[in-house]
């Protein structure tokens, strides 16, 4: 009898703690490249699933399919407040973007995103690049965000909508008009994180960064005369607005009570570890920016196609600003928690 190891035993997918009815879960292996990944469709009510491929060090198949599982959902929810005719899903491959990357390996994946081309599309998250896109769609027609199709790389829109999401915070919570002299703390400097200190900088915010991957730090830091923190640390720096831009499941029982900031709102995906998380921000009356709300600008740039493309996602993800606005006044009125007044809006929606 073969043992399993440890690493690679999961809970089955219909037990799954964060199983929510998905409608399609793929297991995906390729031998001779090493390629172990995970496929999850969540909801196509509005239209095909769309969400990007994660490529990350996963402990375990079961990190990634709680991963997977989460993201997926996330996107349901980020699509139908972003007003697309799309559903969610998400894809995640267990592989570390430094060192294991290479093209056989994303046209191996490529091969199991094209046998859902009629219900899901991927795109660019953490670890993967345009470029690795651009290998991917010649392989796959349902890649986007690629050289050839659409807009390309969609992590500007993604940093441009979390950077309207903070100006939209930052008006509700202390009426600026702007972000000048505004102590931020951003955890995580990859695709996204790095071009919202960009912006932030641009603006005179006062930066605290922080990353696992020392060269973008040391790049960061010197081009925006930046303080630098450990990223486990980086949530309770004392700023005024903490960013979370990594990875997820970061905001709970125990970091919640460490927070300085009177401001969380970032790029990351999944920011609550549990939906009882986004409760407890609210209590501290800590202003919270749901995460799949303040984060669609990459998912708009992926879904728009077509003259006057660039435009229309500009204008949409600008847009997220107001819709943020709409749900901190809503927030404050009910007394009830941002994330849970977004779910409501959203489930409407695609339900």
């Amino acid at each position: 009898m073969t043992l399993i190891p440890e690493t690679f035993k999961m809970t089955a997918t219909f037990d799954h703690p964060e199983f929510d009815h998905h409608e399609q879960v793929l297991f995906c292996s390729h031998k001779a490249t090493g390629l172990k990944a995970i496929i999850a469709v969540h909801n196509t009510k509005l239209g095909p699933a769309i969400g990007g491929c994660r490529m990350w060090p996963y402990a375990s198949a079961d990190e990634a399919l709680t991963d997977a599982l989460r993201l997926s959902r996330g996107m349901t929810y980020k699509n139908a407040l972003a007003g697309l005719a799309h559903g969610g899903g998400k894809s995640v491959i267990i592989a570390d973007s430094h060192k294991d990357k290479n093209p056989a390996l994303l046209r191996a994946f490529a091969q199991h995103v094209k046998c859902l081309a009629d219900h899901y599309i991927t795109a660019e998250d953490v670890g993967i690049t345009k470029q690795d896109a651009d290998i991917m769609g010649e392989i796959a027609p349902n890649v986007g965000g690629t050289s050839q199709k659409g807009l390309g790389d969609p992590s500007p829109y993604t940093a441009l909508g979390v950077y309207h999401g903070i100006k939209a915070a930052a008006k509700h919570l202390y009426q600026a008009e702007t972000l000048k002299g505004l102590r931020i703390s951003v955890q995580g400097l990859g695709n996204v994180g790095y071009r919202l200190a960009s912006h932030l900088h641009s603006e005179g915010a006062i930066l605290t960064i922080s990353d696992v991957y020392q060269p973008n730090l040391e790049r960061a830091a010197e081009e925006f005369g930046a303080q630098t923190c450990a990223p486990e640390d980086a949530h309770a720096v004392d700023c005024d607005i903490f960013a979370p831009c990594a990875l997820g499941a970061g905001l709970n029982a125990k970091t919640i009570p460490q927070i300085k900031a009177n401001i969380v709102a970032g790029a990351a995906n999944n920011q609550l570890k549990a939906a009882s998380d986004g409760q407890l921000l609210h209590d501290h009356k800590i202003l919270y920016a749901p995460d799949y709300v303040i984060n669609a600008g990459g998912v708009i740039a992926v879904a728009e196609h077509g003259d006057g493309a660039k435009q229309r996602a500009t204008d949409k993800t600008i847009a997220i600003g107001a819709t943020l606005q709409e749900i901190f006044d809503k927030s404050a009125n009910e007394d009830q928690p941002t994330g849970l007044i977004a779910d409501l809006l959203a489930e409407e929606r695609f339900s």
